[in-house]
């Protein structure tokens, strides 16, 4: 009988987590020295393979600022294929961040490793992830990976070789990690570090073999996988030895090499026909065997723990990709500014730096989490200054200058939908303009008019002011001036186009004019009530909202409903106390006050008051008998025209150890809900697994979206479309509610007595639009209404004021249109990037990528701005290497087709 020869890959690596129980500058202090052994190993020989970086690039940086002087051995070394580098940048979490920033990470980690001098990995390394999303087989794909590698999320603990199907259909070879995951080699062959046996060649070798056995019954292909790579474990030198005498010599059929996942995935690769375990979609099993089988943990908690991390993500990823990409794409176009490439790449970098799965997850000390705030706004700032500078350039090159004593404002919708409709705007109106008062004089109104671009005045409801404001203007060269303004929030129609900019002019009354418009019909109805064309919102006496469809006749009760929970876990888990009750708003005391009525906006303001407890109490393991009152401020808000209702809600939190949910029972007669993911929709059962009381870790109600859930069945229904909150639940109940998670309050921190940050006290914003269904959101079409709410609620209208001395500084030729959009798109499609690249002929491209949302082909047609002169459009992979296709242009439009759940890049070129 012939033994079968298959090859065992060595691989060293180390699972780097960047920063976790330590902080950065802590977990670097001991990289560096890392990487100093493994230099040196080389340098000597005892080391005589390459090592894998973690799967992400991010750790050379971090070295090399403070071993400079190292750049060109480990340039040498990446040149070698020594150090194998990538694919990420940053090791991130797959459900926290944005689908575009997930492909923003591969990208620049994959250019990192070029510019080292390496080969990017081709190794879809993601080790560590709390569960995978749908689409990261397509997305991996993309990029030319061959293979992946995981662990959580997936209870094959006796398969090792599996084949993962993504949402629309891409399929990509696995390797699902043994017992512990990527430490399975470290915990049974190192052994406990500092033990004797740890050092014993031969029981090394007798762990080896033992491995070797098990992993080869798992192991459909005939490579075989040997990880040496645990959490912030160095290479041992005496394991290592007793592992070189075996190298390249083949016993019992086996060979053992010291290559890199590169190796072994190509491998694995050719040989995927003999993979039997197929799997598909999202992977987010709980734990289901004994910690003998199996030590996989899903940690589903993650998706709410310290929710102003995801809240700030999310801020900025749109920051980025809806404001400052497009906007310098157009200021390049319309004026010749140099396209931002620079401070975009730093701008990403500082948020890329955030998105390691410990620190987007909210799961580490205090300090860490610290840190990440300056990151973030470092990267606020260079977006918006990369926006502002536009904006003010765009405003004052249109038409003719400014007119002396008036002011223009230039508005801007990044969104991919135009904006037909009402908007709030603060106009800054020069201190010196003339104001005129009702009555006797109680309060002076800065009076002024607002003129559309063809001239039209154009009627607005003043909502609030603040007189005698200082502002400032920086001049080109840097000289600063300061000066006064009166700030009056405004609501008004207007029409925008998408990814697109109007103007506005305002001009000062003349003196003591009043300037007001018909305060009446206003949407209010009562003083509890407010009706449009499609809804009828009624504000209940404890503080819900109960909600009439007029479409379809369906009636919505007890919307807005608060439950508090004690939260006795940390930034893994929503720990569930056993000594807990449910509080609800249910009976509470609301106060409700109308703040804004009129024909454009109609705002109510509720205050609910909670009464719950104060804390949990550790030793006796219960809520504490000391009550506090909970005090939530709900700013409720409909407008002309639309079918939705807009809610901010600001959390006075005083309380710890608890969960705030908001609830809106849906009535509908359904077992499944959908949520977005990145790239993708996916739908869940509504019930927990039946044998959920049989598995090691709970599966919980929880479950991601990126910014919506729906559920609803032929007939009534309801979405809930929010920003930064990234857990929802449709709970296993008669009326079906949707549950909105809005915070967890935690103590508990790892390796630590408990610290004081997780509980997020003080004042907690959210933002949330709830909008009635009349149907199962099923199609691409149905699904692509709701993600442009959710990229209108997100993107919003960012504006420019200037006077005529302002635009004196900055203008150029002057004649731009009044109104003018960068890009408009026709198809079911979502967009998810718009900006400038690098073509691979070396000329300077407009890159558009979209998905599709349904599971059925769509067609998305882009029409583009003459100024870019497009006549060429080619498809590309996600890194921007052109694929072989390429589709016809006809008067600046091109036609894309998307299969369904497809992600489609293409490059418009002049």
């Amino acid at each position: 009988m012939t033994l079968r020869h298959r090859r065992v890959h060595y691989v060293l690596s180390t699972h780097w987590d960047r920063e976790w129980y330590q902080t950065f500058q802590q977990f670097r202090f001991r990289l560096v020295k890392m990487i100093d052994r493994i230099l040196e190993g080389w340098n000597t020989g005892e080391l005589q393979g390459p090592l894998q970086t973690d799967g992400q690039a991010i750790l050379l940086e971090d070295y090399l600022e403070v071993r400079p002087e190292r750049r060109a051995e480990i340039e040498q070394r990446a040149r070698e294929g020594k150090l194998v580098i990538g694919p990420w940048y940053a090791m991130p979490d797959e459900f926290l961040e944005s689908g575009e920033s997930l492909v923003r990470n591969l990208r620049r980690g994959r250019a990192l490793a070029r510019a080292f001098g390496g080969q990017p990995s081709r190794a879809g390394f993601c080790c560590d992830m709390f569960g995978h999303n749908s689409q990261l087989p397509q997305i991996y794909a993309g990029f030319g990976l061959l293979g992946a590698l995981i662990w959580r999320g997936v209870n094959t603990w006796d398969k090792r070789s599996l084949l993962w199907e993504a949402a629309d259909g891409t399929v990509l070879p696995a390797f699902r990690f043994g017992h512990s995951g990527y430490c399975t080699f470290a915990h049974q062959t190192r052994g406990t570090a500092g033990s004797p046996q740890s050092q014993d060649p031969q029981w090394i070798g007798e762990q080896v073999d033992s491995q070797l056995a098990w992993d080869a019954e798992c192991t459909d292909t005939d490579p075989m996988l040997f990880f040496d790579g645990c959490d912030h474990f160095e290479w041992d030198p005496t394991v290592y030895a007793v592992l070189a005498e075996r190298f390249d010599e083949i016993s019992g059929g086996f060979e053992l090499v010291h290559t890199d996942l590169d190796t072994f995935v190509t491998e694995m690769a050719a040989q995927a026909d003999r993979i039997q375990t197929r799997v598909r979609g999202e992977l987010r099993e709980p734990a289901q065997h004994s910690l003998v089988r199996d030590n996989q943990w899903l940690i589903p908690g993650v998706l709410s723990s310290r929710v102003w991390i995801k809240q700030d993500n999310a801020v900025c990823e749109t920051l980025l990709t809806r404001h400052a990409e497009p906007l310098g794409v157009l200021g390049n176009a319309l004026l010749g500014l140099e396209y931002p490439a620079g401070l975009l790449d730093v701008a990403w970098r500082w948020l890329l730096s955030n998105h390691p799965h410990d620190s987007m997850c909210g799961c580490s000390i205090d300090q860490v989490h610290e840190d990440m705030k300056y990151r973030f706004s470092q990267c606020r700032a260079m977006g918006r200054a990369i926006v502002n500078d536009t904006l003010l350039r765009l405003a004052a090159n249109v038409g003719d200058p400014v007119e002396a004593g008036t002011t223009r404002m230039l508005l801007w919708n990044g969104a991919q939908q135009a904006i037909d409709g009402t908007v709030e705007l603060t106009v800054d109106v020069p201190a010196e303009w003339p104001t005129f008062n009702e009555f006797f004089g109680f309060e002076p109104k800065p009076g002024f008019r607002i003129y559309d671009p063809e001239g039209n005045e154009v009627p607005y409801q003043r909502l609030s002011q603040a007189m005698n404001r200082p502002s400032e203007r920086v001049f080109d060269r840097g000289v600063l001036q300061q000066f006064r303004v009166n700030q009056v929030g405004v609501s008004l129609p207007v029409s925008i186009p998408a990814l697109g900019y109007t103007t506005l002019t305002i001009k000062p009354a003349a003196p003591r004019e009043p300037t007001r418009y018909p305060a009446v019909p206003g949407l209010a109805t009562s003083e509890r009530s407010m009706e449009n064309e499609h809804l009828a919102v009624t504000i209940e006496p404890n503080g819900s909202l109960s909600l009439l469809d007029k479409d379809t006749g369906q009636a919505y009760t007890r919307l807005l409903t608060f439950e508090d929970i004690a939260d006795i876990g940390d930034g893994w888990f929503h720990g569930q106390a056993v000594n807990d009750q449910w509080y609800s708003s249910t009976a509470s005391p609301a106060a409700v006050a109308l703040v804004h009525d009129g024909p454009f906006v109609t705002t109510f303001s509720i205050r609910t008051r909670m009464e719950v407890p104060a804390a949990f109490d550790f030793h006796n393991m219960i809520r504490t008998p000391e009550r506090a009152e909970l005090v939530i401020e709900s700013l409720v808000t409909l407008r002309p025209g639309v079918r939705h209702v807009e809610v901010h809600t600001t959390v006075h939190n005083n309380v710890l150890d608890h969960r705030l949910r908001v609830l809106f029972p849906s009535g509908a007669d359904t077992d499944t809900w959908l949520a977005d993911t990145p790239f993708d929709v996916v739908e869940r059962p509504v019930a927990l697994r039946s044998d959920n009381h049989l598995y090691r870790e709970l599966e919980v109600e929880g479950k991601p979206q990126r910014t919506w859930s729906a559920v609803a069945d032929g007939t009534r229904g309801l979405a809930v479309i929010s920003e930064g909150l990234l857990e929802t639940a449709v709970r296993d109940l008669p009326e079906r509610p949707l549950a909105l998670t809005l915070f967890r309050a935690t103590r508990r921190t790892v390796n630590t007595a408990g610290e004081p940050q997780g509980q997020l006290q003080g004042d907690l914003e959210f933002d949330y639009w709830i909008a009635p269904l009349s149907a199962v959101p099923a199609s691409a079409q149905q699904r692509a209404v709701l993600f442009g709410l959710a990229d209108r609620l997100a993107c919003g209208v960012r504006w420019s004021t200037l006077q005529a001395i302002d635009g004196e500084q900055v203008r150029e030729e002057g004649g731009l249109a009044p109104t003018d959009g960068l890009l408009r798109v026709e198809g079911p499609v979502v967009l998810s990037a718009v900006e400038q690249r690098t073509s691979e002929e070396g000329a300077p491209a407009l890159e558009i990528r979209a998905f599709n949302p349904g599971d059925e082909p769509v067609q998305a047609r882009y029409w583009t701005h003459p100024a870019l002169g497009c006549v060429r459009a080619i498809e590309t992979n996600l890194e921007g290497t052109p694929t072989g296709t390429e589709y016809p242009m006809e008067d600046r439009a091109v036609t894309v087709p998307l299969g369904g759940k497809k992600i489609v890049t293409v490059q418009l070129m002049a």
